[in-house]
């Protein structure tokens, strides 16, 4: 209820400031120029759809069909490509699976909690320093990732970190994504001083004004920072490949790649069919927190 109290107070405002202007809601165009709008938008969206659609059908396809036949529907459906391909690697698949699952969880946890602290202090806190800090904040957004690579590298090296989760997991928990930081500032700014306010009047510190106010109505951009969290893990190939050798420890991604021979021989069909199951979770946990990802963007940055 907190949640949605705290969206409805904020369109609310954006419909009053909207007014105010003269603004008015409006369908520019005529039925025809929409309907010829919808045809083009539709048609965008078939188009970035197809590679999809030619992978799951790739899936279906015996491996020197795959490139071979071009059309949508296989001639030759391949419904082994699956099995195959799920004992085809050193482990099976489901601990790849595992493997990405458990990252992916880690790295939301530690985002969120980090994450929401940092906001939590840049957007209601007072402090020595707020504004320089913010501002070099925001700078690290303007740094390349290759540029701290080779020192990120060098630092999990000497702590013996190479070959574990560690260097993967490890950083989420000190709010490195200044993305997510400034996303939840700009949530945390709309709402209303004056509950942080009666949280003081009733003897709640600081972390418990966060923790019990704060927090419960920041739901909808806290799941859009779970979700850009757990497909950005899930789709990661570069960290994994960089700090893990061991086959049991792989993730998806890396688990993809074995399936492409150095020498030309490389089993496309297990590979799509393997590359479709490691897009369900993706899709699953995007559909489930759909209403939340769009409320959480709706709202930011309104006040």
């Amino acid at each position: 209820m907190t949640d949605s109290v705290a969206t409805e107070s904020a369109r609310g405002r954006l419909v009053n400031i909207l007014r105010g202007s003269g603004y008015k809601e409006e369908r520019t165009g005529t039925p025809a120029s929409r309907f010829l709008r919808h045809v083009v938008l539709i048609g965008f969206g078939l188009i970035m759809l197809y590679p999809l659609v030619w992978m799951l059908s790739a899936s279906f396809k015996p491996s020197g069909d795959v490139f071979s036949d071009t059309s949508l529907i296989p001639a030759t459906l391949d419904l082994g490509n699956y099995a195959a391909g799920w004992d085809a690697l050193s482990q099976p698949f489901h601990v790849y699976l595992l493997n990405s699952l458990l990252l992916a969880v880690l790295n939301i946890i530690g985002n969120l909690f980090s994450c929401s602290l940092a906001a939590y202090a840049f957007s209601r806190l007072r402090f020595r320093g707020k504004k320089m800090l913010f501002a070099v904040m925001l700078g690290t957004m303007l740094l390349p990732a290759q540029v701290v690579l080779i020192p990120q590298y060098v630092i999990f090296a000497k702590l013996g970190w190479l070959n574990t989760y560690l260097p993967l997991t490890v950083p989420a928990f000190f709010a490195t994504n200044a993305f997510f930081i400034f996303l939840l500032i700009q949530f945390m700014r709309a709402l209303p001083m004056e509950l942080q306010d009666a949280a003081r009047i009733d003897g709640a510190g600081p972390f418990r004004t966060y923790w019990s106010v704060i927090m419960p109505l920041t739901i909808p951009a806290m799941a859009t920072v779970a979700i850009f969290t757990f497909i950005g893990s899930w789709g990661d190939f570069f960290g994994p490949l960089l700090y893990l050798t061991d086959q049991k420890l792989f993730t998806v991604p890396l688990a993809l790649r074995e399936f492409i021979s150095s020498t030309g021989a490389s089993a496309w069909g297990p590979m799509f069919a393997m590359s479709v199951v490691s897009l369900l979770p993706v899709i699953a946990f995007f559909f489930i927190g759909q209403r939340y990802l769009i409320n959480g963007i709706a709202t930011t940055g309104m006040k």
